[in-house]
């Protein structure tokens, strides 16, 4: 059968754990029945021959009693009155007490029991010949009571005693005989467990015979070998395992061995691979620490474009500003533009009236300087006909010639009212012209001034909207530089990880140089 180590331990010490169970029960009896033998001698043998014997006491002490109290004289009665009371009081208690005993005692025999029920009929017919004799003594009947005393109270008293003295020799032949079973019964319960011990020191000798031999196929060598073995491996030496040819296979020493050589591979192969990770790590942290640099330069640039883009915002807000107030000021000028095109117009329709009425003056010069001419020919004929009539005529011809001049200079005044007049028409037409020219300018130039007024609401709608794509620009740079700080953030921890697990990485490399390879398991 191919048990385990804790198989055979567990078989072998049960079997003696059973065996020293069987014993110990064994002893355990015996000790109970030893200890029930002495309890039974104690409390029921050796109490009833004390108490047999304290009825020997108690009755000679009545008795001496009994006659000292018809001896001594009136003085010392009382005394010996109470002593005798006493010694009766005592005697009928302890035979009670007897009784009692004897009827509580399984194992007490037959002729015991006889001899107490003699010393009862005895103690029945020398107790009141006792009494009597103490009363005779306190009445004074002094001879009357050692009459009695002798006659009848010295041969009950013998009998008394006998009986006692009879209970006594039985109850000890009954003790010594129990005390003979009981040693017979020690004889026999020791003898037994001497066997019983002799058979197990038997078992137990092959058990550790086998148990020992079993252990040491177990284990390929001993336990203190094995230790100094898992002591040199625990302190790093993983050279072979000396004796491990020796072992059987599957035993502690060859297991050891393997675990040896499969911790020396182990070991090989992660002290290769540490010195990879160290070569690596560093490499992640050089790259690291360059990203980390080349990181907080474009986050750093990402903050000036980020300022940049808000300046650009504030400027295109400010110039969507200007636009706005732009558009409402060519709103304003278009509206003034219209306003003056209308007054244009009526400027227009006033010098049309003004050229219509310079006209209508010339006509009405035309009239007066007909009328002058008229007048100034009239005159001259005047002047002829006061010519004509001399003396008479003289002075009309003053009047005449005063009319005739006045009518020159009216005609005069009237040719230069005519030549104003017509300069004044024809700059008023030229003003008509340019009037009208005026107008239609002005219409262009309300026509222009809308279109101007358009282009810049288009440019205020743009101005708009391109603020609020800047805004929507603004607000992506920010995220991004949010994000690259974030990332920079990333990489410096990044970077502390990869420094972390380089610092890891030696000191794996450092506690894998603590292990002893065998040569050519260095780089297995």
């Amino acid at each position: 059968m191919n048990l385990s180590v804790k198989a055979k331990l567990g078989y072998g010490f049960g079997a003696l754990a059973l065996v020293v169970m069987c014993v110990s029960a064994l002893a355990l009896k015996s000790l109970g029945t030893s200890h029930n033998d002495f309890q039974t001698y104690v409390e029921d043998d050796a109490a009833r021959i004390s108490l047999a014997n304290d009825v020997l006491d108690a009755a000679n002490a009545r008795a001496i009693g009994a006659r000292n109290l018809v001896l001594v004289g009136a003085a010392e009665r009382d005394a010996e009155k109470a002593a005798v009371g006493q010694a009766h009081a005592k005697l009928q208690d302890t035979i009670a007490k007897l009784k009692a005993a004897l009827a509580k005692a399984g194992a007490a025999t037959e002729q015991e029991r006889k001899s107490f029920a003699e010393l009862e009929r005895a103690e029945a017919k020398y107790g009141p010949v006792a009494l009597g004799i103490v009363e005779l003594a306190l009445a004074g009947k002094r001879d009357e009571a050692v009459g009695r005393m002798n006659a009848e109270c010295r041969p009950l008293l013998a009998a008394l005693l006998q009986a006692a003295n009879t209970y006594i020799a039985q109850a000890n032949a009954a003790a010594a005989a129990e005390v003979k079973a009981s040693e017979a019964h020690f004889a026999s319960a020791r003898n037994l467990l001497l066997a019983l011990c002799a058979a197990s020191l038997a078992a137990a000798t092959i058990l550790a015979v086998g148990i020992t031999r079993s252990l040491t196929r177990a284990l390929g060598a001993e336990p203190a070998d094995l230790g100094r073995t898992a002591e040199r491996v625990a302190a790093g030496d993983l050279n072979p395992v000396a004796g491990a040819t020796h072992a059987p296979k599957g035993s502690v020493l060859a297991s050891l061995a393997d675990m040896q050589a499969s911790l020396a591979r182990v070991v090989g192969q992660v002290r290769a691979a540490s010195d990879s990770i160290a070569t690596g790590s560093a490499q992640i942290a050089t790259g690291n620490a360059d990203l980390s640099q080349r990181t907080e330069e474009q986050a750093s640039n990402l903050q000036q474009t980020a300022a940049s883009m808000e300046q650009l915002n504030s400027t295109v807000k400010n110039n969507a500003d200007t636009a706005r107030q732009a558009t409402q000021m060519a709103s304003s000028a278009s509206a003034v533009a219209r306003k003056g095109g209308e007054v244009v117009g009526q400027v227009v329709a006033t010098m049309d009236d003004i050229s219509a009425a310079s006209k209508r003056i010339a006509d009405i010069i035309g009239v007066i300087d007909g009328i002058a001419f008229q007048t100034n020919i009239l005159a001259l004929n005047a002047a002829v006909e006061a010519a004509r009539a001399g003396e008479q005529g003289r002075g009309f011809a003053v009047v005449a010639s005063e009319v005739r001049s006045l009518a020159q200079r009216s005609a005069e005044a009237a040719r230069e009212i005519k030549a104003l007049i017509g300069d004044s028409v024809a700059k008023v037409e030229n003003g008509a012209h340019l009037v009208a020219d005026a107008g239609t300018t002005m219409a262009d130039v309300v026509s222009q001034v809308q279109r101007v007024a358009d282009l810049i609401g288009e440019i205020s709608s743009s101005a708009f909207e391109q603020t609020s794509g800047i805004g929507q620009v603004n607000d992506a740079v920010t995220q991004l530089d949010q994000v690259t700080q974030q990332n920079a953030a990333l990489v410096e921890e990044s970077a502390a990880a990869a420094e972390s697990l380089k610092q890891q990485a030696s000191r794996l490399t450092e506690m894998v140089q603590v292990f002893k390879l065998a040569p050519g398991m260095a780089h297995a």
